[in-house]
């Protein structure tokens, strides 16, 4: 069962974290940047030197070396898992060239490019989210709310509309948008998908548009959660 926490964190959060090496930067504090790079789960090598703790269970499994493919089959396809794991797994698994055993969405992130800096949205598949305001201001999501859950189901639903006419994207990952556009990033088993564009096209996109207005409906049941009207 998922904790019930949500959290509005300013800069600084997280203090202690290792900031990325060669992440990228959009943020003016270290610690939020290695938060926004963690979101993609695209780098193993940021989630070993920022996990604290004993490493044990699906992290033994991660952090294995030589790496573990059973292991790491088992864990990416374990629907009871933490999904930002999965997605670890699956992207471990795909180095080793192994194929993926079944296409699923695991997260969804929303970036948009402003004039005072960038606004990034972070929804997984198991309910966790995370919003990082263009400020550097934080919500931490891992509770259960049935309006939050909701706003989630939705963007996923959207979402896999999208996924289904799109390809997943055999480059590293971009850097953040600039002022005036927005992308939509898909976390799938099988790799990251996205589509890019200035905010207005992709508001009235067909496949783009459903996305973003469920992403904006769960960023203000999120930012209500911790700053209540």
């Amino acid at each position: 069962m998922l904790k019930k926490l949500a959290t509005l964190v300013g800069l600084g959060v997280a203090a202690g974290v290792a900031a990325p090496t060669t992440a990228y930067t959009p943020y003016r504090d270290s610690s939020t940047n290695t938060i926004y790079n963690l979101l993609f789960c695209d780098d193993l090598a940021l989630f070993k030197a920022s996990h604290q703790g004993a490493v044990e269970g699906p992290w033994k499994t991660l952090f294995a070396q030589p790496a573990d493919r059973e292991g790491l089959q088992a864990l990416a396809a374990n629907a009871t898992e933490e999904a930002r794991l999965r997605i670890l797994a699956s992207n471990a698994l795909r180095k080793l060239s192994v194929p993926t055993q079944r296409k699923e969405l695991l997260g969804v992130i929303v970036e948009v490019g402003l004039d005072g800096g960038l606004d990034t949205l972070a929804a997984y598949q198991d309910g966790r989210a995370r919003y990082i305001n263009q400020s550097g201001k934080m919500v931490v999501w891992e509770a259960a709310a049935p309006d939050v859950d909701s706003k989630i189901r939705q963007l996923f639903r959207a979402s896999q509309a999208a996924v289904d006419k799109l390809g997943p994207w055999d480059k590293p990952r971009l850097a953040p948008p600039p002022s005036g556009a927005m992308r939509l990033t898909f976390l799938v088993s099988d790799g990251l998908y996205f589509g890019q564009g200035p905010m207005a096209d992709l508001q009235n996109d067909p496949m783009g548009g459903p996305v973003v207005t469920a992403a904006t409906e769960l960023m203000v049941a999120l930012t209500r959660k911790v700053r209540p009207d």
